[in-house]
């Protein structure tokens, strides 16, 4: 088997051969087959067919890479953060894979080197270095499987980007960052504090913070002070984009 490899790697055109150790160098392995990674960096606009007769570009991978990235992030920050409930670990999730960080790591891996494209580079807009991220980790996936795929956006993106206090905005406590928005913004708001007699020997608090007259944000809580803090978490990811000016 090693023998028919070596023939079919010593067959390979120049033009491939340097494809192909390019590859090797940023997927820290060898690519088993070329036309994963071709398809991942060809525009539609080169109109090319495989040999299905069924379009050849990076339009299906991205699908494909979008949901190896969110699937490999979602079991890491699962296990990271076991007190994060499905709104914080959701709303984490979004900000490693924003467009944003996307176009960065795509930069960062130069990966616009490979793209073939009859639309000119200068042409394309930032998005572009995002969604041929997105191919390539869809490439990696049809080429060797889950287990690569896992490794490589462990190695390149959860272990040089992934960093949970930064990511939280190194938030210590939400009530205080809350309540200073509130007045900096000149919004009226309210913790409605109240024992709850329904939670059994156990003595509860339950909260409920409004803002502007509205209801925002509900929780409970062995005290005052952490029903306070939960539902001051809940209201900072309902006015998120608003507080953090994005």
């Amino acid at each position: 088997m090693s023998l028919i490899k070596k023939i079919f790697s010593n067959s390979r055109s120049p033009e491939d051969g340097l494809f192909f150790s390019k590859l090797e160098k940023i997927l820290g392995f060898k690519p088993s087959n070329l036309i994963h990674f071709r398809k991942a960096f060809t525009h539609r606009s080169m109109n090319k067919l495989d040999e299905k007769g069924n379009p050849m570009n990076y339009e299906r991978l991205e699908f494909m890479g979008d949901a190896m990235l969110g699937s490999v992030i979602a079991a890491h920050l699962f296990n990271m953060v076991p007190t994060g409930d499905e709104g914080y670990l959701t709303k984490m999730r979004s900000k490693i894979v924003s467009r944003e960080h996307l176009n960065e790591l795509g930069k960062d891996l130069n990966l616009i080197q490979f793209l073939e494209s009859k639309v000119t580079v200068q042409n394309f807009g930032e998005n572009i270095h995002g969604n041929l991220f997105e191919a390539f980790i869809g490439a990696i996936y049809l080429d060797r499987g889950f287990a690569y795929c896992e490794k490589f956006i462990h190695k390149k993106v959860i272990k040089p980007y992934v960093d949970i206090d930064k990511l939280e905005g190194k938030v210590i406590s939400y009530k205080s960052l809350l309540i200073e928005w509130c007045q900096k913004e000149k919004r009226q708001f309210h913790y409605d504090i109240y024992e709850d007699d329904d939670a059994g020997k156990l003595k509860y608090f339950g909260v409920k913070l409004s803002i502007d007259g509205k209801v925002i944000g509900k929780a409970r809580a062995t005290s005052k002070k952490k029903a306070e803090e939960i539902a001051s978490k809940r209201a900072y990811f309902a006015f998120q984009t608003k507080i953090d000016g994005k």
